[in-house]
């Protein structure tokens, strides 16, 4: 059964930080909040986890759009093809913060979902939680949202509700204060002019 886990987002503990990542590493699975809607993700380098996470979603792996949470803008580099000035400057200015940017995936992208998948997601939340367990693994995080629209609005957004949900399910639950009910905007980047795919909570400036 999987654990509830209390972090404080102001000043996560390291050693529940550490708890979490040797988790991911053995290949678990994880909720957690961001500066949106709770997450659910795992290590995106173990594609046993990935096609967990993708069952427990009810979707197929392979045809997902699924998102990576990064530490900082440096460690998207194997994940995405060049970006171009323009967009970079746009991402630094709005990350970390609630978006998700759709960039051209690198050739590292689809063997890892054994896909032909040309665009990845990437995610740089405002939450001092999850960027801390991302920096800890030393590479991104898989990510997707904890948000079923047949569902009661509070499942996005109480953790303990999740808990109740998912503990069958998951390895560990972090709980981090309230969650929104609001997810993240997305921004697709992969075109001459940024398009907004899907307002959320981030008002996007150009």
């Amino acid at each position: 059964m999987g654990m509830l886990l209390k972090i404080y987002p102001e000043n996560p503990s390291h050693g529940s930080i550490r708890r979490v990542v040797d988790v991911l590493e053995e290949g678990g699975i994880i909720i957690y909040p961001t500066d949106t809607v709770y997450g659910m993700g795992c290590d995106i380098m173990n594609s046993r986890a990935v096609e967990k996470v993708a069952r427990l979603k009810g979707i197929n792996p392979t045809r997902a759009n699924f998102s990576f949470i990064c530490h900082d803008l440096s460690q998207i580099s194997g994940y995405t093809k060049q970006v171009d000035n323009p967009i970079y400057k746009l991402m630094k200015k709005h990350l970390p913060g609630p978006f998700t940017f759709i960039l051209h995936a690198s050739n590292q992208v689809p063997k890892m979902f054994k896909s032909n998948k040309k665009t990845v997601g990437i995610r740089i939340p405002d939450n001092n939680i999850i960027l801390e367990i991302v920096h800890e693994l030393g590479r991104p995080i898989l990510s997707t949202s904890i948000h079923d629209p047949d569902e009661v609005i509070e499942y996005t957004t109480d953790p303990e509700l999740i808990y109740e949900k998912y503990k069958d399910k998951v390895d560990i639950i972090i709980h981090g204060g309230y969650g929104n009910n609001e997810a993240s905007t997305i921004v697709n980047c992969t075109s001459e002019e940024p398009v907004i795919e899907r307002q959320g909570l981030g008002i996007f400036e150009h």
